[in-house]
């Protein structure tokens, strides 16, 4: 099996973001191989603290690995939407930051096993958390028609999903979909060969959709994001690297919301929500990789980065 290597994105960009006070508490929210984390345990002093959270536990095997060195850090095998109820399990109510990278990771894309890709032959999963029920399999190969093309619609912004569906539908008929390129055959069958061939990459809007029904993603980001919020303590920061519009829509309007004090009706003549600011953008545009970085990282190309101060 392949090490889990992971080449940061953004790294030291999310980290002047976090602007780490040496003896704070700081969470990476999505460790992966730990390249994000070891920055920040390199930052701080033996009073602070890192508390690295992964789903994956390939992630969370590699990252104490890497981390081995480190006292003050430890690793929680979960979901960052438990992020608040398992740091209070170790007696932490208050973070001075937290740091989240929403990519899949090098590792993930290019385990063929893992079933992520369409540049590799392997078996449909695409699960994060190996120990979850819900696999691409089950999705591309029960999911009603109906339900594939409003997912391929919303969570792959994919203008042919009607055709593609009918493909998916057609093929499971006469045999199940258990492989990503079966899967990425019958995708581009969808598409006249012209744009195949001339455009390539058809298949990845449909991937993209199916991954994140089968992990939940965007279900539980708004969510997870304004706990990440409520977790600081006055002053901390949230960090947080998106990769596509879906994600970085939701970490935006959450930001927005915690950072405006009426969110009202724009009509509205007198405010009646009582709502109330918790803190301040840190950029009020995204961050993105220098051209530097993607041609080193080319994975790096669709990150944004965008953080929030709390008062």
């Amino acid at each position: 099996m392949a090490e889990f290597l992971h080449i940061p994105v953004l790294l030291n960009e999310s980290i002047d973001m976090l602007r780490i006070n040496p003896g704070g508490i700081y969470v990476d929210a999505t460790c992966g191989g730990g390249g994000h984390s070891i920055k920040i345990a390199e930052s701080l002093s033996q009073r602070g603290r890192l508390v690295c959270f992964d789903q994956d536990e390939e992630a969370i095997k590699a990252s104490k690995e890497r981390l081995k060195k480190f006292e003050n850090v430890s690793f929680v095998h979960s979901n960052f939407k438990d992020l608040k109820t398992e740091l209070a399990k170790i007696g932490i109510t208050k973070v001075d930051g937290v740091l989240a990278d929403l990519g899949v990771s090098s590792y993930q894309i290019d385990t063929a096993e893992r079933g992520f890709s369409f540049l590799h032959d392997g078996p449909l999963d695409m699960r994060m958390d190996r120990q979850q029920v819900l696999s691409a399999f089950d999705v591309v190969n029960n999911y009603s028609e109906e339900k594939l093309k409003r997912i391929l619609w919303q969570y792959g912004e994919e203008a042919n999903a009607s055709n593609i569906v009918k493909a998916i539908v057609k093929a499971r008929k006469i045999k199940p979909i258990e492989t990503t390129f079966q899967l990425k055959g019958i995708v581009e069958s969808a598409f006249p060969k012209k744009v195949v061939f001339g455009k390539g990459g058809v298949t990845k809007k449909t991937f993209q959709a199916v991954r994140i029904e089968v992990n939940g993603e965007l279900e539980i980001l708004k969510c997870s994001v304004e706990s990440f919020v409520d977790l600081l303590k006055p002053t901390g920061r949230v960090a947080v690297i998106t990769f596509h519009s879906l994600e970085d829509r939701i970490v935006k309007n959450v930001f927005k919301e915690k950072s405006t004090d009426c969110i009202c009706p724009p009509k509205t003549p007198v405010c009646i929500c009582g709502h109330k600011a918790e803190g301040k953008l840190v950029n009020k545009k995204p961050i993105v990789p220098t051209a530097q970085e993607i041609a080193t990282n080319e994975r790096s190309r669709s990150a944004k980065l965008r953080g929030f101060e709390k008062f």
